[in-house]
């Protein structure tokens, strides 16, 4: 799309929140890019013709932070008029024509359901000289439908599903994604055959309930059976997923997961509460002895396994003997690590009006015993690593201390972030998106240190395209809507091409 001197206008977008979130982001930047628009610079201040925000709006604080945020765009707005400011994904889902009225400068707002409006709606803000507000109450199209500018040379996200038909007390998110939606295996795995087409070596199978695709087609054991597939496509070396629900969590999933080859030994599984008493005011429909019947299959079946969770503290009417009841379920199930949340009211949320709201301090105090519990479990889980040799997958950014220590950082099979020494059995440089082999020095709650020689390395085309700087654009997989039988069979996926 060029600007009115035939220039090329560029475009920025900032997310926030979940790894959908993430994964939507990409499917914006591949229709602004098809539309003409280019990525602008990062860190260039002023740059961006088109500025656009992906929300979220889990967090109590989630508007506040947004609505901050437009504020200080608004110094930047009043210099260039020109410039266009686009609000999207949950926030925008829940707050519809409020963004405009709180933030006249902003031109456009769309919801969760159709994002492959954007370009549109930029377009006739810009000829209408008004701002254009489109919240659809169900999908328009279905987002793998549409392009996507990958963010990563080597991992990407493939939703399964979207949406989501659970009723937890505490979430906004059905009620913003509306109900769940299954996209059919074939398609699926032809765009993981895409990704690996151009050099993608990890794919992580996203769904707000991901272990329960195949509902709205009707087979139970669906998600078993993609996994299976995932291993017989030649290239791909990792496959993930996030997030199961414990209610959905059958012996057939954790079967395909150990006899899988590329299936990665992970399991990121919510808990929220280890008191059965506040998982059945949260309306999770398991307790605690299911969820930790699944921990011991799991480990059963794949003793090297690390498990993360989510865990939400103070919740309503959560006293101190259901705390300790959670915290007894994290002794038990030692996780490797766990995203801890203080319980957030969400205006919506049938939580939200409950009675016996804890005081903040309350929440505060228990939270910290929560974390420092884990921190502990998780420093003596990763303290058993020393010493093993494991493969990682060089990755970026995700070692703040690096460039002093001069070590890179990449994650193990099983998800852990190792921070390693360059040195050693190195054909040429190592790139993120290359493969290397090397044993574990040191441990630490967060992550673990390997300052040994490496014992091999592998280069990939994923570590070329990263040097090259190309990251991989898939072109939209085409969606029938789900029907029942087995699917017709898929043609041979086109090569993509790549985009830098």
């Amino acid at each position: 799309m060029p600007n009115k001197d035939g220039v090329p206008q560029s475009y920025e977008i900032r997310t926030f929140g979940c790894q959908m979130n993430v994964h939507d982001s990409e499917r914006l930047a591949g229709m602004l890019e098809d539309a003409g628009y280019v990525r602008s610079d990062a860190g260039a201040d002023d740059a961006a013709d088109v500025v656009v925000f992906n929300t979220c709006a889990v967090r109590e604080n989630a508007d506040n932070r947004l609505y901050g945020t437009l504020g200080h765009m608004r110094p930047q707005k009043d210099r260039n008029p020109d410039m266009q400011i686009a609000v999207g994904g949950c926030l925008a889902q829940k707050d519809r024509d409020t963004i405009v009225r709180k933030a006249p400068w902003v031109d456009v707002v769309f919801g969760t359901h159709n994002l492959g409006s954007l370009p549109t709606l930029l377009e006739r803000a810009r000829h209408n000289q008004e701002a254009e507000v489109e919240i659809l109450e169900s999908l328009d199209v279905f987002p793998s439908t549409l392009p996507a500018k990958r963010d990563s040379a080597y991992s990407g996200w493939v939703s399964v599903s979207v949406g989501c038909n659970n009723t937890c007390t505490f979430c906004i998110v059905p009620s913003l994604r509306g109900k769940e939606k299954d996209r059919r295996p074939g398609e699926v795995l032809n765009e993981v055959q895409a990704l690996v087409s151009e050099g993608v070596l990890e794919v992580t199978l996203l769904g707000q309930n991901v272990n329960a695709y195949g509902v709205e087609f009707g087979d139970r054991y669906a998600f078993g059976k993609l996994l299976r597939s995932c291993g017989e496509i030649e290239g791909l070396e990792r496959v993930r997923f996030t997030s199961p629900h414990p209610r959905d969590f059958t012996d057939d999933v954790i079967e395909a997961m150990a006899e899988t080859p590329n299936v990665c030994p992970q399991l990121h599984m919510p808990l929220q509460s280890g008191s059965d008493r506040i998982l059945k005011a949260m309306r999770r429909s398991y307790r605690s002895t299911r969820y930790l019947d699944i921990v011991r299959k799991v480990r059963e079946a794949m003793p090297e396994a690390a498990i993360t969770t989510d865990i939400i503290v103070g919740f309503p009417g959560e006293t101190e003997e259901d705390f300790e009841e959670t915290l007894e379920v994290v002794r038990q199930a030692r996780f490797s690590s766990a995203f801890t949340f203080q319980y957030s009211k969400r205006e919506g949320t049938p939580a939200a009006d409950l009675p016996d709201q804890l005081p903040k301090e309350v929440v505060q105090q228990r939270y910290e015993r929560l974390v420092a519990l884990q921190n502990e479990i998780s420093w003596e889980e990763n303290g058993k690593l020393v010493g093993r040799e494991v493969e990682l997958l060089v990755s970026e950014g995700e070692g703040r201390k690096n460039a002093e220590t001069q070590r890179m950082s990449g994650r193990a099979r099983d998800g852990r972030l190792v921070h390693f020494t360059p040195v050693g059995a190195i054909d040429r440089e190592i790139r993120p998106g290359d493969l290397v082999r090397t044993t574990i020095t040191k441990a630490a709650p967060h992550h673990l240190v390997a300052d040994t020689d490496i014992s091999g390395h592998r280069r990939t085309r994923a570590g070329d395209h990263w040097e090259e700087g190309v990251k991989p654009k898939t072109s939209g997989v085409s969606l029938g809507l789900p029907s029942i039988g087995a699917p017709a069979p898929d043609p041979q996926p086109t090569q993509q091409g790549c985009a830098c």
